[in-house]
């Protein structure tokens, strides 16, 4: 018997299948079909023979829906480049978009929410996540063109920084790795100002009311009333996406896609994702 079913367990089918239809269809030693049995498998018969190709028509009419995560400033400035690639290998994805924080993001993947989640990555997976890198991208200080500094060694010389700083929360990966460097070199810069996310870090910043902290962006060097000052020696952020489980062929489209926008953005700096 085909698909490991027992013969009782057919047995038993065949006398449902004649007492619904109220006719005999099967002889049972020999095994034959009846005459009534012959007309059920003629009527049937031309169904199951099509099966297959109506399922492949169904999975290609299908349209695959795909459900990512990711800060507003990189839904809005990135996701979209990266959406126009897939495009051209997935014409007919359904796409979703939910912005939040990385905590809420993490979430929101965990209870299968979002497909996969986008931005800053950690040194290791968050539980029960795993994570692919992309780039590595260098850290910037913004800097409001009113104000006075010039380069990030003269805040360092002064080993002890009173111009309020702009970041996001204390918790991110981008701040956390920020202070780290800071402690290293002795220099001491609390947080004054936490913003929620990129854009408000670098209104604030345009604005003078403190200098912002963020990661290489080629949209802050356009931006009116900004400079961006390199910090040279920094480790760099790591960007990536986080996974519930091994990729789909869709989710696999989609990391070697923003894996070839990342090279374009951030020549030099991305990794082998």
């Amino acid at each position: 018997m085909p698909y490991g079913i027992q013969q009782p367990a057919v047995s038993g089918q065949m006398g449902k299948l004649e007492e619904e239809v109220g006719a005999k269809l099967f002889e049972r030693t020999p095994f034959r079909l009846t005459k009534a049995g012959e007309r059920l498998l003629a009527h049937v018969g031309p169904f199951f023979e099509n099966l297959d190709t109506l399922a492949a028509q169904l999975r290609e009419d299908a349209e695959p829906e795909l459900w990512i995560g990711a800060s507003e400033f990189m839904l809005r400035d990135h996701i979209p480049a990266v959406m126009k690639r897939l495009g051209a290998r997935h014409a007919n994805v359904r796409l979703g978009l939910r912005a939040g924080p990385p905590a809420q993001l993490e979430i929101w993947l965990r209870e299968g929410e979002i497909d996969v989640a986008i931005g800053p990555l950690g040194a290791r997976p968050p539980a029960r996540l795993r994570q692919l890198e992309l780039a590595r991208v260098p850290l910037v200080l913004l800097v409001g063109c009113g104000t006075e500094v010039r380069t990030a060694d003269e805040l360092w010389a002064r080993k002890k920084v009173t111009t309020p700083l702009i970041g996001l929360p204390a918790e991110t990966n981008l701040m956390r790795s920020f202070q780290r460097e800071l402690k290293r070199r002795g220099v001491s810069w609390p947080q004054k100002i936490e913003a929620p996310s990129m854009e408000l870090v670098a209104s604030y910043a345009a604005n003078g009311d403190g200098i912002g902290v963020s990661f290489a962006e080629p949209a802050l060097s356009r931006r009116r009333r900004l400079r961006v000052l390199p910090l040279a020696g920094f480790p760099p952020l790591t960007m990536g996406l986080l996974l519930r489980r091994e990729p789909s062929a869709l989710v696999q489209a989609l990391v070697e896609e923003a894996a070839a926008y990342a090279r374009g953005i951030w020549p030099g700096w991305t990794t082998s994702a």
